[in-house]
């Protein structure tokens, strides 16, 4: 008994010098994140007075009414030669703020400087655009708390997979753009497998259940891009809108099969370790449990994920879109023309993410079911 309330009280004494140590880099990151100015090339200043100057109101060829505001700025450079000195600035902003920002007392951005005046103390620029590191810096560490609340060790190791499958992504893009002759779906197919084994065995640990979930991932994955291949190539992209892609000087439907391929990816491992643990939890609850009960069950489980998942994907890839609907929408564009300009690559996006998820469900299951018989079998 003794022993066992030294194990705990050691437990617990780890997790709080864990938890320690993650309070310790938030600090240390943000007093780094709050005074980096030197470690940027561009010139950045802190604004530390600000007047509108005038305000006019524009009106459109459709009706559209807004105002448009001038401000007056002066900001203080933080780094480079000039820092101390004060800043002059102009900044015109518009009330709808689409295409602009309206700054105020504290904010930091990047500028040009053009004009040093006679008393070398103060400079004339332009603005260029915000400094938003800071902002980011908390983003993530909100994603880190909660995942490592949540999550704990798994959280902890959710976030590993997630470097490193960023830089695996990264270096596969370089890849590519450094030498463009490499067929950019190997290379994301060899991606894919990289990150499908490295995020479960990171995540879910050397097992069975996880052996079967990756299994079940790549299958999924390769088979949906199989028939959403065989589906462009028969219909020769016919209604499929590439003009955003056009402007890359690259083989475009060959980087949107690799965008779909990898899009997909999320949802499918998703169902895949969903119907594993499933599968898993009922054999270990009950050993002695029929492969038709587990089937029975599995199926229920895919069916109720199915279409939670698939309108997890629809509104994934549509959520992009909206900016350019209402701007369409609001300039009188047909309803017709509207979505089948900007919806069209985000409907086959997620269309083929569909596909996946349907496939991936009785795919899921009866992988799933041969690593349960081979466990059963050793037993």
């Amino acid at each position: 008994m003794n022993t066992i309330l030294h194990l705990n009280k050691k437990m617990k004494f780890k997790h709080k010098l864990f938890y320690i140590g993650v309070f310790l880099c938030f600090m240390a990151s943000h007093i780094f994140v709050t005074n980096n100015y030197s470690f940027y090339e561009r010139p950045i200043a802190k604004v530390i007075e600000m007047n509108v100057e005038d305000q006019t109101e524009v009106i459109d060829a459709f009706g559209n009414k807004d105002l448009l505001f001038t401000q007056h700025i002066i900001a203080e450079l933080k780094n480079g030669e000039q820092k101390g000195s004060r800043i002059h600035l102009v900044n015109e902003y518009s009330s709808s703020k689409a295409y602009d920002y309206e700054f105020h007392v504290g904010n930091e951005i990047f500028v040009t400087i053009d004009v040093i005046n006679q008393d070398d103390t103060d400079l004339t620029g332009n603005f260029v655009e915000v400094k938003r590191d800071k902002y980011l810096m908390f983003v993530a560490w909100m994603f880190i708390f909660i995942l490592l609340l949540v999550g704990k060790k798994q959280g902890l190791f959710s976030i590993f997979s997630l470097i490193i499958n960023a830089v695996i992504l990264s270096y596969a893009l370089d890849l590519y753009l450094i030498k463009p002759d490499r067929s950019l779906l190997l290379i994301c197919s060899i991606g894919i497998i990289l990150f499908t084994v490295l995020s479960l065995l990171l995540v879910n640990g050397f097992n069975e259940k996880t052996y079967s979930a990756i299994v079940a991932t790549l299958i999924g994955t390769f088979v949906s891009l199989a028939i959403a291949y065989l589906v462009l190539w028969e219909t020769s992209g016919k209604g499929l809108r590439f003009e955003e892609l056009q402007f890359i000087t690259r083989p475009y439907k060959t980087i949107f099969m690799a965008g779909l391929f990898i899009g997909s990816l999320g949802a499918v491992m998703d169902v895949a370790i969903t119907m594993s643990s499933t599968i898993f939890g009922l054999y270990e609850k009950n050993n002695k449990i029929s492969v038709k009960a587990l089937v029975k069950s599995g199926m229920e489980v895919g069916k109720d994920i199915m279409g939670t998942m698939t309108n997890i994907l629809f509104f994934a890839y549509i959520s992009g879109s909206i900016p350019l609907l209402i701007l369409y929408f609001k300039n009188a564009s047909p309803l017709g023309f509207t979505l089948n300009v900007n919806l069209s690559l985000e409907l086959a996006r997620a269309l083929a993410g569909g596909i996946g998820i349907a496939l991936t469900i009785p795919i899921g299951l009866y992988t799933t079911i041969f690593f349960v018989s081979r466990k059963r079998a050793r037993s």
